[in-house]
């Protein structure tokens, strides 16, 4: 069978570092500073032997650094570095490539001087001139052992921009009537490097068909049970959402081509729980546990939201409604006395049918019934059948990062991020849900959300990773990346006297 566990929908990164050193600097301190570097650092490191002087150099280097496997690099000046040979690493090495420097470390001035602090200045120049891309950290000049925390830090960066580099975002569906908001322009896509294979619903269905007897199914069940726990589910439903998850694991594989990771953004409503006889929800939860978000409403820059926050947390993720505010009176009896930071307007709640992966939700979490989709699809007053399949309860408290990636109605991509927490308060409502709260959300909203006209669907990484995702965002050359800003600092739309 398709064992979920082993499946492996994010990168490994396999980094890499070069030196390189200026012909009239001594080329020993790049090499005894590279192999420094190379000590202090915890993680898996391949150190290039060629350092590099000149252009025949560069070539030996990218040449060595590909055959070690490598697709992520620190390109390393451990004196001023020479400007044409280590931009045109950036040019002829197919991966993410950080720029760092050494600062004077050990007092000597005079045989000991680098000057690294200086030759940034010309590394950043020439990489602009040539239209090249690197990262470079807030400050990147530093010791060992500074540097060292630069490539931890730099990691899960390089594996967002290795999985959007290579990934295929997989579509069933036209986006349902009234929710256009899920509707953005593909351009965006190709520009990342994103392919998108769209599909009817027929499609889906007709592979679903076929897996009807899927001897891998019994085994998908058991692990359903497993993870959902005794009176947590609909045993009866169980083998009809193992066949949909078989059908989309199978589908992953046939069609991801030339592309390595996949994501998958499908229309889960009207006419899907009539027609497969459940709600996808509970699926697309255990997929995104494990790396394939599974979109819903076919929000395609949604699903690669998703998918971006997963590589950069290696961990679960999902994707939210920013669906309702809290009532004041739950404010003031349960919110306001344990979190006396947060305003009414610093909170809301996010949701979804219930599609939150089980590991992020409260421990009496369960399979439910969509109750807006039974009001709307099956008999007043019958009991739920097909609307079936959600995964209900409250989210567990958490620090969050709520962010998105979007390209707007002209074709410009543009993001937002914002940093905050799942409190522990119960919310009382249906859906897999949560009380967000994000300091000054309410200007937030006003000025970002719904001034740069965001829809209303957010991806929800589990713990702050702000940091990260702003330097993936701007690596990937997007221009406009909104976040919760201070009272301190207002928006160019706010009004000073309001």
């Amino acid at each position: 069978m398709i064992d979920l566990e082993k499946v492996k929908n994010i990168p490994d990164v396999k980094l890499g570092i070069i030196a390189v050193s200026r012909d009239c600097f001594p080329i020993e301190l790049s090499k005894k500073r590279r192999a420094a570097i190379k000590k202090a650092y915890k993680g898996d490191l391949y150190e290039c032997p060629v350092t590099v002087e000149n252009e025949a150099d560069y070539l030996k280097a990218v040449a060595d650094v590909n055959k070690a496997g490598c697709n992520a690099l620190v390109v390393f000046l451990g004196n001023f570095g020479p400007e044409t040979p280590e931009t045109l690493i950036a040019k002829s090495f197919d991966g993410p490539i950080m720029f760092v420097a050494a600062a004077e470390g050990d007092g000597d001035l005079i045989n000991g001087r680098g000057d690294a602090y200086c030759g940034m200045l010309n590394c950043s120049y020439n990489l602009g001139m040539r239209h090249l891309t690197g990262y470079i950290p807030e400050y990147p000049v530093g010791t060992a052992k500074d540097i060292a925390k630069m490539i931890a830090d730099f990691v899960p960066i390089a594996r967002a921009v290795i999985g959007v580099r290579n990934l295929k975002i997989i579509t069933f569906g036209p986006r349902p009537q009234d929710f256009f908001a899920c509707n953005a322009p593909i351009k965006g896509l190709y520009e990342l490097g994103v392919e998108i294979e769209e599909n009817s619903e027929l499609d889906l269905y007709v592979s679903f068909k076929a897996h009807e007897n899927d001897p891998r199914i019994p085994d998908v069940c058991k692990h359903m049970e497993k993870e959902m726990g005794k009176g947590k589910f609909y045993k009866e439903l169980n083998a009809r959402m193992a066949q949909f998850e078989l059908t989309l694991l199978d589908w992953a594989n046939a069609h991801k081509g030339a592309r390595k990771y996949v994501a998958f953004a499908d229309k889960c409503w009207p006419a899907f729980p009539e027609t497969f006889g459940f709600e996808p929800c509970y699926v697309n939860s255990r997929l995104a546990s494990h790396g394939i978000p599974v979109a819903c409403e076919v929000d395609i820059y949604g699903a690669l939201s998703e998918y971006i926050g997963a590589c950069v947390s290696d961990d679960a993720i999902t994707l939210l409604d920013i669906n309702n505010s809290v009532p004041e009176s739950l404010y003031t009896k349960s919110i306001k006395p344990k979190y006396k930071k947060y305003a009414l307007t610093d909170t809301f709640m996010g949701f979804h049918c219930g599609n939150t992966p089980s590991c992020k939700m409260c421990g009496d979490r369960a399979i439910k019934y969509q109750l807006i989709q039974h009001r709307l699809l099956e008999p007043a007053g019958s009991d739920p059948d097909f609307t079936r399949g959600t995964l209900e309860g409250d989210i567990a408290a958490s620090p969050i990062t709520f962010y998105r990636l979007q390209c707007d109605s002209e074709g410009v991509l543009r993001s937002y991020i914002a940093e905050g927490e799942v409190l522990d308060v119960r919310t009382g409502s249906f859906g897999g849900i949560g009380i967000f709260a994000i300091n000054e959300m309410g200007r937030f909203y006003r000025h970002v959300l719904i001034q740069k006209r965001y829809p209303h669907h957010g991806a929800v990484a589990f713990g702050h990773y702000g940091k990260a995702l702003f330097e993936v965002f701007k690596f990937l050359g997007v221009k406009d990346i909104a976040y919760n800003q201070p009272k301190s600092l207002p928006y160019p739309t706010e009004n000073p006297w309001a």
